[in-house]
């Protein structure tokens, strides 16, 4: 939520996702996709900045860098495809079996 300066000097909270237009006429008003208008103090580009840092806390708290210990390998030589067989990283290419079909005709 974003909070913005009604012309009243009340703050108000607004999720930037339901805004559909920001118009600068001598007043900024904000409409959203409900078709409810908002006339602020606030800039439309103080709104914008407002808007970008929003976003940006978001992805920061959405790509969190902790390590977290149960998303980790405890015994990684359970795992087939861990390192790969030439240890490039990547998987190995898969076994060829003998081919046998599904149904009593093959198609």
């Amino acid at each position: 939520m974003i909070a913005l300066t009604r012309m009243d000097k009340q703050v108000m909270y607004l999720n930037p996702d339901h805004i559909i237009s920001v118009e600068e006429t001598p007043d900024t008003v904000i409409t959203l996709f409900n078709g409810n208008r908002y006339l602020v103090t606030d800039t439309a580009a103080s709104i914008i900045s407002k808007v970008i840092a929003f976003r940006a806390k978001i992805s920061r708290r959405a790509a969190c860098s902790l390590p977290k210990k149960y998303l980790g390998r405890a015994r990684i030589s359970q795992f087939k495809y861990s390192c790969g067989a030439n240890g490039s990283g990547f998987p190995a290419p898969p076994v060829e079996h003998a081919h046998t079909p599904f149904h009593s005709r093959d198609y």
